[in-house]
């Protein structure tokens, strides 16, 4: 299994409960992040100096947040796309950050994938996770790393494509993350239940732009028994995540929805599913080769 995502953080936001159960079930579990998130808010006072306004080396403490949550997530390999450092946050949308020299979302897509297609050559993996094509939320990084997956999956497949780099692997089945619609309701009643009166408590579940309708989502990874590995691996990124209210509180509810996992397959043939219609397994169907 191969995750691509955009910052150190969001893997685990996204995926956690999935990398830690495969993890634990023996499956090779394999991280790509595409850059050191060094755009982002820095959400620990006495840390607020490494941030961009100040010394600017928040990318620095960040790799070594994702290397704690990596082990508690009980991934042993993760990397930065290309190295650490080579390609830069580009921070939110419509910020001046976004024309930066270097920043990830005016990297050339094809030198974004060349960077891709030998790990996922040598990776040989079965399933690939990324974003959908709007990134999730539409933060530029995650659209970015969406078309870098995207495009390098087809690149590595093409036996003529720089065989310099490998041998041509086609992966079998690849999806995007979804946080479904349901979801989302349900943690939202179940903060407001709990006396939460965050904004995110007060949000109307269904004019939140990052949910997913749930009819598109077609796989369901119930890692209930991995959410204290989840929210452990959430509490490896103090510069980032507050669990204290709001959306990440989810996580630590009674019944957290943050213990089941959506995707939507997109590439491969759907595997066997439950009552509700839903995949149960990302590599159901594959065989392995």
């Amino acid at each position: 299994m191969l995750l691509v995502h955009a910052h150190p953080d969001d893997e685990t936001i996204g995926s956690g409960v999935t990398m830690a159960k495969y993890a634990a079930d023996g499956a090779h579990v394999a991280l790509v992040t595409c850059t050191l998130g060094e755009e982002g808010e820095v959400l620990v006072a006495d840390l607020a100096h490494i941030g961009v306004n100040g010394e600017d080396r928040l990318g620095e403490h960040r790799i070594n947040e994702l290397g704690d949550a990596m082990k508690v997530l009980g991934v042993a390999d993760w990397r930065l796309l290309g190295e650490p450092g080579k390609y830069r946050d580009s921070g939110m949308m419509g910020e001046p950050s976004n024309n930066r020299e270097g920043c990830f979302w005016q990297t050339d897509l094809l030198a974004a994938a060349e960077d891709l297609v030998p790990v996922i050559r040598s990776q040989r993996p079965h399933v690939l996770i990324t974003y959908d094509d709007f990134g999730g939320y539409g933060h530029p990084d995650h659209i970015q790393a969406h078309r870098t997956a995207m495009y390098a999956s087809q690149l590595a497949a093409a036996p003529t494509f720089r065989p310099d780099l490998g041998e041509a692997w086609d992966i079998p089945k690849i999806y995007w993350t979804a946080i479904s619609k349901s979801m989302i309701r349900a943690g939202i009643e179940a903060l407001r239940a709990s006396g939460d009166t965050s904004e995110m408590a007060m949000m109307d579940p269904d004019e939140i732009p990052f949910g997913v309708d749930d009819e598109l989502v077609t796989t369901q990874i119930d890692g209930r028994d991995f959410l204290p590995n989840k929210v452990s691996a959430m509490r490896s990124y103090p510069t980032q995540i507050n669990m204290e209210s709001g959306f990440f509180s989810f996580a630590e509810l009674p019944d957290s929805p943050m213990g089941i996992e959506h995707f939507r397959l997109v590439k491969g043939r759907l595997g066997d599913v439950n009552d509700t219609g839903h995949e149960t397994d990302l590599f159901s169907g594959v065989t392995s080769n």
